[in-house]
């Protein structure tokens, strides 16, 4: 799929007529001959990279959504430029548990219903693991995990009360590999994926549904705010490395220019605007997600997470095959169970000389 051509000012529309933008047809995605209901949203982290784009594709389709955005960032008055008969904007901090309930108690209240809760937040720390004090790594947790923790535990009695309910969960590649300089967001990130695998086999029964989105790198390539003609602009632009933040002044052991522990903050500076996946066009494949009749587990976003997570599994496996000869080692035998085996082979062999005897007698 087209994810990385590289696109000016895509808009949601755009998007969702673009030809090669399609799930496969054996999840039942929404199509001319399966035409989508209605749905009610609510995207947590909806100034993020992701997040701005998923609402904006989410209202472009005709679906409800509530947007939140986070209370240490955003205003109320950002958030209401957003605001109309299809959208309401709202804040919360996923780390505190009383605000999200708060936003999935008004969503419900104001649109009758939710169907789909997608979670976009996000935040890392990048330097060397042993440079991230107990703040750093509690944040990480907190958002990340915990932030996760408390959307599901929230949401769920409605949609068991509603028989029916789709969670989209942001997860990264750094869920599935370990990327040096990020590892305690890459533990939060782990740490997400075994809840939502766990997760499922206890829902699955009340019709509720969940899926892992994994994308690679992803620029943003949304139309200009500054344009008078563009609907749903909302709130302000993300900061060019999101909700990461970049340890200023690594330990001496780390600081070098060729640092393993450096290569993500060489990563995100190189990159740039560069990223190669773009953020509409996954925004519409998310869209699609959230009314396909079978979701995967997992959905991957762009060559670099289909390629990096694929070698990662791939080195797994081979590495299971080199040493599993430590977990099957081949048992020598006692001699009850030498002398059994003689005994078989004897009578296994006289068996076979009688039926060349009948052979040749007849």
């Amino acid at each position: 799929m087209d994810f990385e051509t590289a696109s000016q000012s895509l808009s949601p529309t755009a998007a969702s007529n673009h030809p090669n933008l399609r799930l496969p047809p054996t999840c039942k995605p929404p199509s001319e001959h399966n035409p989508p209901k209605q749905a009610s949203w609510i995207v947590f982290g909806a100034t993020g990279h992701m997040g701005r784009s998923l609402v904006r594709a989410v209202l472009s389709h005709g679906d409800h959504c509530t947007a939140v955005g986070w209370t240490q960032e955003n205003t109320m008055q950002q958030m209401a430029k957003w605001q109309d008969r299809k959208c309401l904007g709202l804040l919360c901090d996923v780390r505190v548990r009383e605000t999200v309930d708060n936003v999935i108690k008004t969503s419900i209240e104001h649109w009758g219903k939710i169907d789909v809760i997608a979670n976009c937040t996000g935040y890392g720390v990048i330097g060397a693991c042993e440079d991230q004090d107990d703040y750093d790594l509690r944040n990480q947790f907190n958002t990340n995990f915990l932030g996760t923790l408390h959307i599901i535990q929230l949401s769920l009695p409605h949609f068991r009360a509603q028989k029916h309910g789709r969670y989209l969960i942001f997860s990264s590649t750094a869920g599935a590999l370990g990327v040096p300089g990020l590892g305690p967001y890459c533990a939060t990130k782990y740490a997400v994926e075994g809840l939502i695998e766990s997760m499922l086999y206890e829902i699955d029964a009340f019709n509720i549904k969940a899926t892992l989105v994994e994308p690679g790198h992803v620029r943003l390539d949304e139309p200009d705010d500054l344009l008078s003609n563009v609907v749903h602009a909302g709130p302000p632009r993300p900061k060019r490395y999101g909700h990461f933040w970049v340890k200023p002044t690594p330990s001496p052991p780390y600081a070098t220019a060729t640092s393993p522990a450096g290569h993500a903050k060489r990563m995100v500076q190189w990159l740039n605007d560069r990223q190669p996946v773009s953020a509409v066009k996954s925004a519409e494949l998310v869209w699609q997600l959230g009314h396909c009749s079978f979701p995967p587990l997992r959905l991957l976003l762009g060559s670099y997470a289909v390629e990096s997570i694929r070698d990662r599994l791939r080195s797994i496996i081979e590495e299971i095959e080199d040493w599993k000869h430590l977990s099957f080692p081949a048992s020598i035998p006692t001699d009850e169970e030498r002398a059994e085996g003689e005994r078989r082979f004897k009578v296994e062999g006289d068996l076979d000389q009688e039926q060349d005897d009948m052979q040749e007698n007849e």
